[in-house]
């Protein structure tokens, strides 16, 4: 397995372009483009925010088709509590593509993001959507990575490439994400795509579990979005026999579009809105895996915590607590905490101004890991979170301004 690059279209096959149509003050890009040389399976997991977004509607629905071609994506808007309005301008996109592509509508996917609330300007769009055609090139990932973001502040992208089954496979992507980052799918937009030939159900199967190990295993404020979408588009163009779930191969791509999800929740999570710390949280030991998720979870969303983490405080009471609340089962005298290695709790009680001296040091460094080990049996999880400073409230409190 190897890192490579292009992004979205690194794959065979696969072409892209970006954009200002005018949805966000120039000169920033805000219309992306997608498209794949041939038609293919695609496979999607999406928001569980029972608010969702008119794109969300509809690409849930031409899922069940299972075939995909073009992906068409703005910035600046989240078209999410628009509306009729806001329905008809999600089918307008829509037809914009299957018209100037000759495809069936069903194979356009379409997404959005920004304010909500706030009507989709549909007519900009309609007259920009020519010029981004006559964009679309292998060399324009960067430039769609570029027109889907938000409040993030650089272009997120990954790439990676294997053989499997005599045939050389690669994965790109792109994603958006800075804020309303937490799990439960899938915190913000990723985009994939693969030059693999897969069925399409083994395809799901294999990006809902990426999914779950990497998007779903970041938190930056404890927020999921009305518009998180997550969709992978394969066009079969690297030659390799049809993957099959259960396979060597299978479990072969399985592998490599988990690593693609994880570098990019990875990227989006360091890029989360005013972050200076990146950690990593691990629990061993619990009763079983839920529980684990329950205590990584809950650590991962106290904001107790994430201010300790950005004051460089090193509390490890504030941990303790978010152990202590989680829900799971526990003996606190079984409990050990360390960071990065260093044990501060062991036993049922801290273990002296020494060890604080010890973790404090490890509080100053922009990246670490916060590992609990409950004692009680062998569930495990981890999770990535970030801490919260000043500039993310500066940020979210002027957001619309």
């Amino acid at each position: 397995m190897k890192s490579s690059r292009g992004g979205i279209t690194a794959p065979i096959g696969f072409v892209a372009a970006g954009l200002h149509c005018g949805i966000k003050k120039p000169p920033g890009l805000d219309l992306a483009l997608v498209l794949s040389e041939r038609p293919g399976p695609i496979a999607g997991v999406f928001t569980t925010n029972q608010v969702t977004a008119a794109p969300v509607t509809v690409d849930r629905a031409h899922l069940a088709g299972r075939i995909g071609r073009v992906l068409l994506v703005n910035s600046g808007c989240a078209n999410v509590c628009t509306g009729p309005h806001g329905m008809r301008a999600a089918q307008e996109m829509v037809r914009l593509a299957a018209d100037r592509f000759h495809i069936p509508p069903r194979q356009v996917f379409i997404g959005s993001t920004g304010v909500i609330g706030k009507p989709l300007a549909i007519e900009r769009i309609r007259a920009g959507f020519p010029r981004l055609v006559v964009r679309l090139r292998r060399g324009g990932g960067e430039e769609a990575a570029r027109a889907i973001m938000t409040t993030d502040t650089h272009v997120k992208q990954t790439a990676f490439r294997q053989k499997i089954g005599g045939a050389v496979i690669t994965i790109g992507g792109m994603a958006k994400g800075s804020g309303m980052i937490h799990p439960n799918m899938a915190t913000m937009l990723a985009y994939l795509s693969t030059d693999a030939a897969i069925a399409q159900p083994a395809l799901q199967r294999a990006l809902r579990k990426a999914v779950d190990e990497s998007f779903n295993c970041i938190s930056v404020d404890g927020d999921t979005s009305t518009n998180d979408t997550v969709l992978c588009l394969a066009n079969g163009m690297a030659g390799n026999r049809t993957i099959q779930a259960g396979s060597t191969a299978f479990r072969a791509f399985e592998r490599l579009l988990r690593a693609a999800c994880e570098n990019l929740a990875h990227q989006v999570c360091r890029d989360g809105e005013g972050v200076t710390k990146f950690v990593e949280i691990v629990v061993t030991g619990a009763r079983h895996e839920q529980d684990a998720r329950r205590i990584a979870q809950t650590i991962a969303t106290s904001c107790l915590v994430k201010t300790a983490l950005f004051g460089e405080d090193a509390n490890w009471g504030r941990v303790m607590a978010a152990v202590g609340r989680a829900g799971a089962a526990l003996k606190p005298e079984r409990i050990s905490l360390a960071f990065s290695g260093v044990p501060i709790y062991r036993r049922g009680m801290g273990l002296g101004a020494a060890a604080e001296r010890r973790v404090a040091r490890i509080f100053r460094r922009k990246e670490f890991r916060i590992e609990v080990d409950v004692g009680l049996g062998t569930g495990s999880s981890r999770m990535w979170t970030t801490d919260l400073s000043y500039e993310y409230v500066r940020i979210n409190a002027s957001y619309r301004s």
